[in-house]
């Protein structure tokens, strides 16, 4: 394979709202490059990017893949992301990597909710893009309404750099406004403009000028003048146009029909940056792409295969990385040994000796390396800035199927953390749930999925149980003595407790002012290490215990009878008994919930928050939106994910974060004890 240098490569992420196509862009950019001989379908789950079982059975991209073609002896790293927002993880570490996107609209549809959301992270991310409208030849295709669209919801910076020749049926090509030259069928061939379309794409190319000649003070001044611009001129300008973001072209075609596909290869080779126009972030300040440079390449994916085991996909940004090496992890402290590096396109891996700086490339069987770690030169250690993913929204209990599961599901779930920074794992203290939290239930039933057909471990997902905790409202006292006498020593032990509840329900905490030596000195921790056992079952519904503070002020012991395991079993009897006596209550978690909104639905998301005992704290709207800030108990919302989604149809999106623990209303109280001694009772 031949070697590119960092004037060579362009890597492109692929975005959009779920269905808008890009999986089949992708894979007739492969055919016309050369890379296949025959168009797969997303469909009959034929196409390169989703090689995935589980894309196949979904009819969606789950995954972020990686497709290398070669178009004008330059190498192109197309990264194919999911359109759904459930996998918005893979979505952020394809635009880590990339130098440029395209988005991809829908022409029947038109502007949807994902488009603006990648559009967005797009903004944020500075990322120079290209709009295409795919889908030409579908019923109900209008190329100059969703032109309209895109201007209005994504801004005035678009402009179409091509217009349609006939549209759904009778779709046939496009027309480039910078060349005045059609292109038509499949394959594409180059023929004279239509008169049929003449007018209108000598008055979209007016406007495109004008937007071009504004990038460049000289060129503005030209053509007020009444200049003729060069197609050279216009090229430069609007090249620039799109690194700075000032402009972003619209380009069109049938991604299924292969109509005009070449020309959204020919944009990608004149306008998207290159590897080398690109500077690299890290903990010393940006600097300059080089492969002359120390190696420093950023992991930006890791897949757990259950054969090959570990497979890391890195980003190298500078010197060269080569087969059977040694590099260092920045992030860990720690070195790596490099086996074989690939080359990865869809699920194929093609062994390589190096891979160089701008390119992406894959090694396997890596001991410590993460997601987002930094490899480098030992001497020369730098660290390339991370990427930040979302946090998880969405929680589900994780219950093994049987026996045989229970053992493996540990270390799966291990595993799919390692491959997924936006799944988290934790087991709920209070309820004894192993909790695994994501971008949504797709995201969640996927994982789920994935255990059973990687690791052979079934698992059944549930709504988790809320994690509540109890306390006290008032102070009290309580003595417990613990007393046995049988043959020989006995058993004696005797402890009294005062509790006394705190105002900003923090952890337990455990005094002791003893004067006297009523209760010796060497038998107080045993006292404390009861009564810190006794804070994890409560007296109401066994929940721990949170917000006492107790305080061992006073007791008896017996010279021979007396033993640590005695007063340990004294502190707790007090504990448990001053627990009962304190008038004790329930406390649910209260989460900080920020929901984003359109300005159009916010009533509906507050009336639906009131039915859900929520606070409203304040709303910041924010141009055409709002951000509604509210205080809700969480088991109003464990399917809030789903909730807003169908209230919302997609176009809202919430955060939210544990705040603090309040008192359950007494009639929910009233419930919750009745069930859990009807539990007992069975």
């Amino acid at each position: 394979m031949p070697k590119y240098s960092l004037e060579n490569i362009h890597n492109i992420v692929l975005l959009s709202h779920g269905g808008a196509g890009k999986t089949s862009l992708s894979e007739a950019m492969l055919f016309n490059a050369g890379v296949i001989n025959r168009l797969g379908k997303v469909d009959d789950g034929s196409s390169t990017s989703d090689y995935d079982p589980d894309e196949a059975k979904r009819r969606i991209s789950i995954n972020l893949s990686i497709l290398p073609l070669t178009w004008k002896e330059r190498k192109i790293n197309v990264l194919d992301a999911p359109g759904y927002a459930d996998f918005v993880g893979e979505v952020k570490a394809g635009m880590r990597v990339s130098e440029g996107a395209i988005i991809a609209v829908c022409a029947a549809s038109g502007v949807e909710v994902g488009t603006e959301m990648v559009w967005n992270y797009c903004e944020e991310a500075k990322l120079p893009r290209l709009v295409y409208i795919n889908k030409m030849d579908r019923e109900n295709a209008d190329f100059f309404k969703a032109v309209d669209e895109i201007k209005s919801r994504l801004g005035g910076r678009c402009h179409p750099m091509q217009i349609t020749i006939g549209s759904q049926k009778s779709f046939e090509g496009v027309v480039d406004l910078l060349t005045m030259k059609a292109y038509t069928g499949s394959p594409t061939k180059e023929v004279d403009v239509p008169d049929s379309v003449k007018a209108q794409a000598e008055s979209y190319r007016e406007k495109l000028v004008e937007a071009i000649a504004e990038v460049d003070d000289k060129l503005i001044e030209k053509y007020l003048g009444g200049e003729q611009l060069s197609l050279e001129e216009l090229t430069k300008a609007l090249k620039q146009g799109v690194a700075s973001g000032k402009i972003v072209p619209i380009l069109a075609g049938s991604a299924l029909q292969n109509i005009a596909v070449n020309r959204v290869l020919d944009a990608i080779f004149d306008y998207i940056p290159l590897a080398k126009e690109q500077k690299v972030s890290t903990d010393k300040g940006d600097i300059d792409a080089s492969e002359t440079a120390p190696l420093a390449a950023l992991v930006f994916k890791t897949t757990a295969d259950p054969y090959v085991g570990k497979l890391t996909y890195f980003r190298v940004y500078n010197g060269v990385f080569t087969s059977n090496s040694q590099a260092y992890n920045a992030n860990q402290g720690s070195p790596e040994r490099i086996g074989q590096l690939y080359f990865i396109r869809g699920k194929n891996q093609e062994p390589t000796t190096e891979v160089r700086a701008g390119d992406i490339g894959a090694v396997a069987k890596l001991g410590v390396t993460a997601t987002g770690d930094t490899l480098c030169a030992q001497d020369k250690q730098s660290k390339i800035t991370p990427i930040v993913f979302p946090s998880p929204i969405f929680r589900e209990a994780v219950y093994p199927k049987s026996k045989a599961d229970i053992d493996k599901m540990g270390s799966a779930l291990t595993r799919l953390t390692e491959e997924d920074p936006t799944l988290t794992v934790h087991r709920e203290q209070g309820t004894g749930e192993t909790i695994l939290s994501g971008m949504g239930d797709s995201h969640l039933s996927v994982a789920a999925e994935k255990m059973q057909r990687k690791f052979g471990v079934n698992v059944e997902l549930a709504i988790p149980k809320v994690p509540y905790r109890e306390t006290i409202t008032m102070p009290s006292k309580a003595e417990y003595k613990h007393k046995k006498q049988s043959g020989g020593h006995g058993q004696y032990g005797h402890v009294l407790l005062e509790l006394e509840p705190k105002a900003d329900r923090s952890p337990c905490e455990f005094d002791e002012r003893v004067v006297g030596g009523s209760v010796p000195r060497n038998y107080i921790p045993a006292v404390e290490k009861g009564v810190v056992e006794a804070y994890s079952e409560g007296c109401l519904c066994g929940y721990p215990v949170i917000g006492v503070k107790a305080t061992l002020y006073d007791g008896s012991f017996h010279p021979v009878d007396s033993s640590e395991i005695c007063f340990k079993i004294a502190g707790a009897g007090a504990f448990k008994k001053g627990l009962a006596e304190g008038h004790p209550i329930l406390l649910e978690p209260i989460m900080n919930l920020k929901v984003t909104v359109p300005n159009d639905l916010t009533g509906d998301i507050i009336s639906d928050l009131n039915t859900k005992r929520a606070r409203v704290m304040g709303m910041n709207p924010e141009g055409g939106i709002n951000v509604i800030d509210a205080q809700v108990p969480l088991a109003e919302i464990q399917r809030y994910s789903i909730d807003l989604k169908s209230m919302t149809q997609g176009r809202a999106n919430y955060t939210m974060e544990f705040d603090h623990y309040e008192e359950v209303p007494s009639n929910i109280t009233q419930k919750l004890v009745a069930q859990k001694q009807a539990e007992k009772a069975e």
